[in-house]
């Protein structure tokens, strides 16, 4: 399979992509500053600033995955993002997708989001808003689309390939945490790439 990933460099851009690699898919890492990325990866460089140098660049893809992460003081940036990618998509063709979403627009209780409960730390309420606007802007799309929420904890770790998977709801252990290590969320998100489990839908993940 063909994968253009955006957001290489990042943390889990990075996972997602040595998941791609070790799976042979023949991957397209993009970043504002390629020298960022691995030795021998192919590489080409976007601001994901220009619908029409978006659409250039995914040409050919079957997917797309977009790990992309705003900038801390600006997180509405991911809104002009996501347009622009479903924009691009729209124009080059087909391609599919998958944005590494947020955990706070995921239920904790019926009709009652992780955001809406006042549960969600001060510092992460901003981002969390902006990416659950990006999931209504996705919903309202034509284009083939899948939003990835992982579980409230969301940090490197293992890679053991046992999780669970859910919807809307945040998926949490017996004693209610959710967590999830980045290398098991690029385990499922390759997986989803592979059999298609969750098109035009939000699926999440959790221990």
């Amino acid at each position: 399979m063909n994968v253009t990933l955006y957001g290489a460099t990042g943390k889990t851009g990075q996972r997602i992509l040595k998941e791609l690699q070790a799976r042979g898919h023949h991957v397209t890492a993009v970043a504002r500053d390629p020298s960022k990325l691995p030795a021998g990866v192919p590489a080409k460089q976007d601001d994901l600033s220009d619908v029409d140098r978006i659409a250039a660049t995914i040409a050919g893809a079957d997917a797309v995955v977009s790990a992309y992460a705003p900038p801390a003081d600006d997180t509405d940036q991911v809104l002009g993002v996501t347009e622009r990618q479903i924009a691009a998509i729209a124009k080059a063709g087909h391609a599919r997708l998958i944005v590494v979403g947020g955990a706070a627009s995921l239920e904790v209780a019926p009709g009652v989001t992780l955001l809406a409960s006042g549960h969600l730390p001060a510092p992460w309420v901003a981002i969390a808003t902006s990416h659950s606007k990006v999931l209504d802007l996705l919903k309202t799309s034509s284009i083939d689309w899948t939003y990835f929420s992982p579980a409230a904890f969301f940090e490197p770790g293992e890679r053991t390939g046992k999780f669970r998977l859910g919807k809307d709801q945040l998926v949490a252990d017996a004693q209610g945490n959710s967590r999830i290590s980045l290398e098991d969320y690029a385990i499922a998100l390759v997986d989803e790439l592979e059999k298609p489990q969750h098109r035009r839908e939000r699926f999440t993940i959790g221990y």
